[in-house]
């Protein structure tokens, strides 16, 4: 029996209907999106005061992990600027660090903040922890290089969306289990949060019509988690499952009404709040999943890009205390 479920917001439901309708994910579907080129990161540079920079970072079991360095130019650059630390999103599966990128070059515009993105390795080629790892030794990196790449280190926000969204929780998670390094606020945009899908949101979106459904999610979370047993998940892979969520940096949530992780995303923040950080948590009417990435120009996705960045503009740039 198909649940009742919240309607798509008109605009983005026609737009949503001359979409191509994805089939079942299987290792074939894979193979072959994964063929498909990157996004044409030349082309959102065009027109920025901009710089990009590739590098590569060991991690512990040896691999070498690319990083794309986006960096303010010009006269006005600032000495010690903001730092985005970007999780692409994919389901853990596809996708790369050039994906949805073109969100927090939004934020080198607004406040000059390097933007810093991450290419984790993805399931099933790599399973368990590892993503999260992968994730979190690009992070401290960045902490350790803040001199050379002109980065505040009280100033860097950890933000992903979709996957990237839970990666960017679960390596907020670490941060604070280490003490290092120092995060000023972790940005969760319709945040993959939980392995278990099974809140009421994650069964109104079921199958079709979607952009990811709850069928795509078992496939995400079970190409990550292998064979392990629910009682052997991290936390850091499904944050979820952390038992406290206290001691964690200043936090933005958001989510469609209409789409998978809606329920997940307003247990983590609540769950937040109940231990008594600061969460701001913004749900979407009609919008789903990937709704503002996919159609920015649509008036909710426009608001949901705009609340993020004035949070941002809050959190970055703090009134002082009289």
């Amino acid at each position: 029996m198909t649940l009742v479920r919240p309607d798509f917001d008109p605009e983005l439901r026609a737009l949503l209907a001359e979409m191509q309708p994805m089939p079942p994910l299987s290792p074939e579907l894979l193979a072959q999106l994964r063929q498909f080129p990157p996004t044409p990161v030349d082309t959102l540079l065009d027109g920025r005061a901009a710089t990009h920079r590739e590098i590569t970072i060991p991690v512990q079991d040896g691999a070498q992990i690319p990083l794309s360095i986006f960096s303010p130019s010009g006269a006005d650059r600032p000495t010690a600027a903001p730092c985005v630390y970007w999780v692409h999103g994919g389901g853990m599966i596809m996708g790369d660090r050039f994906s949805q990128v073109d969100i927090p070059l939004e934020w080198l515009d607004r406040f000059g903040a390097v933007v810093v993105s991450v290419d984790y390795r993805l399931a099933p080629d790599v399973t368990g922890t590892t993503l999260v790892d992968d994730a979190y030794a690009g992070l401290l990196w960045v902490a350790e290089h803040a001199d050379e790449l002109g980065i505040d280190p009280a100033r860097i926000v950890v933000a992903g969306t979709s996957a990237g969204g839970g990666l960017a929780a679960g390596v907020t998670l670490m941060a604070r289990d280490r003490a290092t390094p120092a995060i000023a606020a972790q940005m969760l945009i319709y945040p993959m949060l939980d392995h278990r899908n099974d809140t009421t949101s994650s069964q109104q979106y079921e199958a079709k019509p979607g952009v990811w459904t709850r069928e795509m999610n078992e496939y995400g979370w079970r190409s990550v988690l292998g064979d392990l047993a629910d009682e052997d998940v991290p936390a850091y892979v499904s944050p979820a499952l952390a038992d406290d969520l206290s001691g964690l940096p200043t936090t933005y949530i958001d989510a469609g009404t209409a789409e998978v992780f809606r329920d997940e995303d307003v247990d983590y923040a609540t769950r937040i709040w109940a231990a008594g950080g600061q969460a701001e948590l913004h749900i979407w009417a009609g919008g789903f999943h990937g709704f503002d990435a996919l159609y920015p120009q649509v008036p909710v996705s426009a608001a949901a890009r705009r609340t993020r960045t004035d949070w941002l503009t809050r959190v970055l740039n703090p009134v002082p205390a009289e």
